[in-house]
């Protein structure tokens, strides 16, 4: 497996911030994927996450979102800029775990994101924990690239009863995958004889069969 490259991405109005990128000999597609709420670029879940991605030919830029909150969507597009000069042959894709999807997302839809074909998020937080709406949600109308939601059915941060009908909404721009057991993080319960390596493998798998079909439309 490739080593991480360290990079400094300058971000308007709030000096630089750090980045990793992480590209397979064999890759097809960049990643620019957001960390979430808490959790840095370098958390476990982040690092496992872009070495199973990298296992099937999608590269990662991961980055850190600065301190202050108003300056996050500026901080994607730093990012979104930064891959491009970094592998511009390859087809990128934007997204990110939780709070970074929505950061995303919300950037997409104030503009468009130059050169992104599609939006990933894992675990996108539809709304706080356990108070149900779909209020964050409503960005999304404007976001007019392709968008791939990877779901637990255990999220407090996403009821699929309210998700599934945003997505529906969406039309043909929405692709919904739902995994089975799992909390926000992923982790799923052991009744479903799953590990979270496993939950990893198809995270990757199905973020990079969902871009292949994208290129294909």
């Amino acid at each position: 497996m490739a080593a991480s490259e360290e990079l400094r991405l300058g971000v308007e109005g709030a000096g630089k911030v750090s980045a990793l990128l992480l590209r397979p000999a064999k890759a097809r597609w960049l990643l620019v994927l957001a960390h979430g709420a808490g959790a840095g670029m370098s958390h476990p879940f982040m690092a496992k996450l872009a070495d199973e991605l990298a296992s099937v030919g999608v590269a990662t830029m991961r980055y850190q979102f600065p301190y202050m909150e108003e300056r996050r969507t500026a901080t994607v597009r730093s990012a979104v800029r930064a891959a491009a000069d970094a592998a511009p042959e390859l087809p990128l894709l934007a997204g990110g775990k939780s709070m970074g999807g929505r950061m995303t997302s919300q950037a997409a839809a104030e503009r468009l994101l130059d050169g992104v074909r599609g939006l990933v998020f894992f675990s996108f937080p539809l709304h706080p924990p356990n108070k149900p709406g779909t209020k964050r949600a409503d960005h999304l109308a404007k976001v007019t690239v392709p968008m791939l939601f990877l779901q637990g059915t255990r999220d407090t941060l996403a009821d699929l009863k309210l998700l599934r009908p945003v997505c529906t909404k969406l039309g043909a721009r929405a692709t919904l995958h739902i995994i089975e057991t799992a909390d926000h993080s992923f982790h799923v319960l052991k009744s479903s004889k799953r590990s979270d390596a496993e939950v990893l493998r198809e995270l990757g798998e199905t973020t990079a069969l969902w871009a292949e079909s994208t290129s294909n439309k």
